[in-house]
């Protein structure tokens, strides 16, 4: 990953030097909206639950599928919602992703160090050297919000990307 990173950004800084660069902008995400109320499939090498907490972690080649989003990643834990006083589980709360986070939706791909998918309302916030690969062009933060329910994102914190003033791709 991090050679296609160094490939999409230094090439095209090297032969189009008008780099576009700013602090926030809002995108699209995903060619259709996911339903985060949909089944959460996980796939792993490993998982080792907690019973005092009752959180689950997997690890080795992390694969999560809900709907038509999937999350990829070398560690996932898997954090429950407690319903009641007595510590019955009532769903998950979140999935915290660490190690080469691949998020798809739709024909669009982002990668990032961190994720964290609080599946109530359907965000996930990406952090870490954030790559967006759209089939428009190819945007990198620090920072990506990404609305599952709505079909948006929003990035933050050095975002980049190469504009062409004449509407072609580069």
């Amino acid at each position: 990953m991090s050679y296609l990173r160094t490939l999409i950004f230094c090439l095209p800084l090297a032969v189009f030097p008008g780099l576009a660069a700013a602090q926030t902008a809002s995108v699209a995400f995903g060619a259709v909206k996911a339903d985060p109320s949909q089944p959460v499939e996980v796939t792993a090498d490993n998982l080792a639950v907690n019973q005092a907490d009752g959180s689950a972690e997997f690890t080795g080649n992390v694969l999560i599928v809900q709907g038509i989003m999937r999350l990829s990643a070398d560690t996932v834990l898997v954090i429950y919602k407690t319903a009641d006083d007595s510590g019955a589980k009532a769903g998950i709360e979140r999935l915290e992703a660490a190690g080469n986070v691949v998020l798809v939706s739709g024909p669009d791909a982002a990668e990032a160090e961190r994720a964290e998918y609080t599946i109530d309302n359907g965000t996930i916030v990406m952090t870490g050297n954030v790559l967006l690969n759209q089939e428009g062009g190819t945007l990198a933060s620090n920072r990506l919000e990404v609305n599952l329910t709505s079909g948006t994102a929003k990035m933050a914190g050095r975002v980049k990307t190469i504009l062409n003033p004449n509407g072609g791709s580069n």
